[in-house]
């Protein structure tokens, strides 16, 4: 399981393409590039035009460029944008005519507490701005500066299974 759907995958591609390209490019280019499906690369070039990521420029020297400074645009925004709303969960969204999205909203245990989870995640996407995920010479981003959690899956620590408990505890 991914948090980022392919489409957020190939946009982030594709405005790091137009990031490092300052002259701009085109569907084609960018596929090619990638290996990407130009139609589909094209789809997503619309919408962040209609989103106002991007600029496209018709005629010869035609194509797509940056239309806001990436140091100004964070993660969090763009992946609300693509994904028409990032959600962790089924149950961080309220319909508009305000029923819960899930069956088990009233019985729900950790609704609560993955709603908690969910804002520090948006809080650490909003610290991160694209300029610091498509330049190399840019101070790394804010995700790297979380400290690493005992147990967690690093080169340096293996994974500790829970320890057995006794019988009749």
């Amino acid at each position: 399981m991914t948090l980022l759907s392919r489409k957020a995958d190939y946009a982030l591609l594709i405005l790091s393409y137009l990031y490092q390209n300052k002259s701009g490019g085109t569907a084609r280019a960018i596929a090619e590039q990638f290996g990407l499906s130009r139609s589909f690369v094209a789809n997503i070039l619309k919408e962040l035009c209609q989103s106002g990521f991007v600029a496209s420029h018709r005629g010869v020297k035609g194509g797509y460029a940056l239309s806001r400074d990436a140091a100004g645009v964070s993660l969090a925004e763009l992946l609300e944008t693509v994904e028409d709303g990032f959600r962790l969960t089924v149950c961080n969204t309220v319909h508009a005519d305000g029923a819960e999205p899930c069956s088990h909203s009233s019985t729900c245990t950790v609704k609560g507490p993955m709603a908690g989870v969910y804002q520090r995640l948006m809080g650490v996407l909003r610290d991160v701005t694209l300029a610091e995920l498509f330049d190399p010479q840019s101070p790394p981003p804010a995700l790297h500066a979380l400290p690493l959690l005992a147990g967690s899956c690093s080169p340096t620590s293996p994974v500790e299974p829970f320890p057995a408990q006794a019988v009749g505890t």
